[in-house]
């Protein structure tokens, strides 16, 4: 790696280190800030800087210009609040949270449930300010059984059908109640993503998602992030957050030419250009007769909503960026491991021969298949596919959520 390779991203690890310390002093009631340390700048390389192009660097962190973080917390404009359904484990979770509250996100609304619901993992989150915590209980499911959702005839394909078919109808159900949430809350924006994804608020100087839909014009209803996918480029990532930089940019931030020309080294043998989803999350505002449009976009129930889309920010989804993603599918789906039966499972071609390897493969097997389709080891194509505009490194979520690791907060939480 060069010198100004160097410079350049110590310059941009000391911008964050202070932003982050500034969000240290606004959320000083939930941060033990003795524990406080700046970022270490003589600590070794994020992971993959070694395999990252001038190009690729310059662009990595072209958001950290004037950063501007003195605002008070109760005064953020507009009001922005996420809301997900998720099982995930507590540590990751809390990255999750803290990341969105550094980028201006102020309230949490999460339906909880498998290892989210265990008792002290809800302990922890509930006492996080303006995070509700939502269990899936008898109540609750008899409350969701009044929804008008059950009377949607576009709805009706995937009703009373296991795995991905039963968590999208859970999670329209889920997005239905977090609009009550956020309008009794005084939300003027709300967002639905999952607890493997991040906002990437790129093209604000203030890396802040405040900021960004506070420039949507006032005629616009409802606004669409495209998502990057992560590219893994070793199989033993644990904390996919703070190991993960480099990332499959969505086709709507390509050239159409860029694309096609690069169509066949970009899929590397899978169906799609994506893994998974490739169509992007939305944020609506808060506004009479909103509802769900699926998991991913917002509708209204009177009016055609005016939707526009990001040119430059992203949702970031981390997926299969653990091996033992992969390994747990089995446990997490009860359907029998054949094609057949599998499109009643899963919506996507590439989680049904996920789910077939992990039932029916052997440990070697399974990691073989894993290099074959998911980990980007070949470090001249991925410098090439850089050069190219397909790939791009994004530092800005790991350098973040090391900053707030480093601070103590995770661990005195838990």
């Amino acid at each position: 790696m060069t010198i100004f390779h160097s410079l350049f991203f110590l310059q941009s690890s000391l911008l964050l280190s202070l932003a982050v310390f500034a969000f240290i002093l606004q959320w000083h009631d939930e941060i033990n800030y003795q524990t406080f340390k700046s970022l270490s700048l003589d600590n070794p390389e994020y992971p993959s800087m070694d395999c990252t192009s001038r190009d690729s660097r310059t662009t990595s962190f072209p958001y950290f210009k004037d950063l501007k973080f003195g605002y008070n917390k109760s005064n953020l404009k507009p009001k922005i609040c996420i809301t997900t359904t998720t099982s995930d484990g507590l540590e990751q979770i809390l990255q999750w949270i803290y990341y969105h509250k550094f980028i201006g996100v102020t309230n949490f609304f999460l339906f909880v449930e498998g290892n989210a619901s265990i008792p002290h993992v809800s302990k922890v989150l509930q006492s996080i300010q303006n995070v509700k915590l939502v269990h899936r209980t008898k109540e609750l499911e008899e409350e969701q059984a009044k929804s008008r959702m059950w009377n949607e005839t576009w709805m009706s394909r995937y009703l009373y059908k296991p795995c991905n078919y039963e968590l999208f109808v859970k999670q329209y159900l889920n997005m239905e109640m977090a609009i009550d949430m956020a309008r009794e809350a005084r939300m003027d924006w709300i967002i639905h993503i999952d607890t493997d994804e991040l906002i990437h608020p790129a093209g604000t100087n203030e890396y802040s998602v405040t900021q960004l839909l506070s420039a949507v014009h006032e005629s616009v209803d409802t606004v669409i992030f495209p998502n990057y996918e992560s590219c893994v480029e070793r199989d033993d990532i644990q904390e996919p957050f703070t190991e993960v930089s480099l990332f499959k940019k969505s086709f709507h931030h390509l050239d159409n030419e860029t694309y096609f020309r690069n169509y066949n080294k970009s899929f590397r043998g899978n169906k799609n250009y994506f893994m998974t989803y490739a169509n992007g999350k939305s944020a609506a505002r808060v506004q009479p007769y909103l509802r769900p449009n699926g998991a991913h976009r917002w509708y209204n129930y009177i009016t055609i909503p005016n939707e526009t889309q990001f040119t430059e920010a992203a949702i970031l989804h981390y997926t299969y960026a653990k091996f033992s993603y992969l390994t747990s599918r089995r446990e997490r789906c009860g359907c029998k491991p054949t094609i057949n039966h599998l499109k009643k499972c899963f919506f996507l071609d590439f989680d049904r021969d996920a789910f077939i390897i992990a039932s029916s493969a052997t440990e070697e097997e399974m990691l073989n298949w894993y290099h074959e389709h998911v980990v980007w080891m070949n470090k001249d194509l991925n410098q090439k596919l850089i050069k190219e505009g397909i790939l791009t490194r994004i530092y800005a979520p790991m350098v973040i959520m090391q900053g707030l690791k480093d601070t103590g907060v995770y661990a005195s939480l838990i």
